[in-house]
């Protein structure tokens, strides 16, 4: 049987697994599943059609599930899916998906989301993220593998943070951050390789040298000899030295999605609403 306060409502219609923690004043919605070993310290608060995976710990006032902060939100059925093994700290608030999306808003596994950060409806974040206090997400946003986001960075609607990126705290992203970079400034500007994450994961030096190489011919500045500053023609010549490099080929990948997507948000070029209808409240 869960281990539920008695100072806790668990509401009819809520399921959780037998080794589940429930703290005091928590509050479970009829619609909300809880898996193996995972903890709601107190004061969480979870609603909507959400799915909390296994030994995930929620820290006092997180809240879950919640409506879309968003004008064109009808009451749809959506929901909010959290894998397993995520430390969620002091005052998260993530929200549900709309119909504007797939009507889901994902969190992945082994995930670090530390105070006070929120995430917006239909976003969808991958898994061994850190994600630092008061970091602002809006809607529609994908954050892939192992990146990391610096403290009171706020990020657009629809960007993409690509995978083993780092953003550094109170930066301001507003167009999509290319994988294995580290970004910042105001406007926010790729700096150079995220090597210290590379070198803890073992990626061979010989790949985050030419990562380094490519780096300086996309993003090293304007050079008429060596053509930097074409991103076309810059692209052009990266695919030419792609070869068999998994990085070399996600990085030319999301740096062309990026150029062809809309204000530089890739995934901004596949929404379905209209940017320019205004919303009725």
């Amino acid at each position: 049987m869960p281990k539920i306060h008695p100072l806790a409502v668990i509401e009819p219609g809520a399921k959780l697994a037998d080794d589940v923690e429930v703290g005091p004043f928590c509050h479970v919605g009829p619609k909300v599943k809880i898996g193996a070993g995972t903890r709601l310290i107190s004061n969480v608060s979870i609603y909507g059609r959400t799915t909390i995976g296994s030994h995930n710990t929620l820290w006092p006032h997180v809240v879950l599930g919640g409506d879309p902060q968003d004008l064109k939100f009808k009451g749809e059925d959506s929901q909010l899916i959290i894998g397993d093994h995520n430390d969620l700290r002091e005052g998260v608030t993530i929200h549900k998906g709309t119909a504007a999306d797939h009507n889901i808003t994902r969190v992945g596994d082994h995930n670090l989301i530390m105070a006070y950060v929120h995430v917006g409806h239909d976003c969808v974040l991958g898994s061994h993220l850190v994600i630092a206090n008061a970091v602002q997400l809006a809607g529609h946003i994908l954050i892939e593998d192992h990146a990391v986001i610096g403290g009171a960075t706020a990020i657009h609607h629809w960007v993409a943070i690509r995978q083993y990126a780092f953003v550094a705290g109170m930066t301001r992203i507003v167009q999509d951050v290319p994988p294995f970079m580290i970004v910042e400034g105001m406007p926010a500007r790729v700096r150079k390789v995220n090597t210290v994450l590379l070198k803890r994961h073992h990626f061979p030096q010989p790949q985050i040298n030419a990562l380094k190489e490519a780096h300086r011919l996309l993003f090293g500045g304007v050079d008429e000899e060596n053509h930097v500053g074409n991103m076309t023609r810059n692209l052009e010549t990266l695919e030419a030295k792609v070869g068999n490099d998994w990085a070399l080929r996600a990085l030319l990948e999301a740096v062309r999605e990026s150029t062809r997507g809309i204000f530089g948000r890739h995934r901004e070029a596949f929404r379905q609403d209209n940017r320019y209808t205004n919303p009725v409240r």
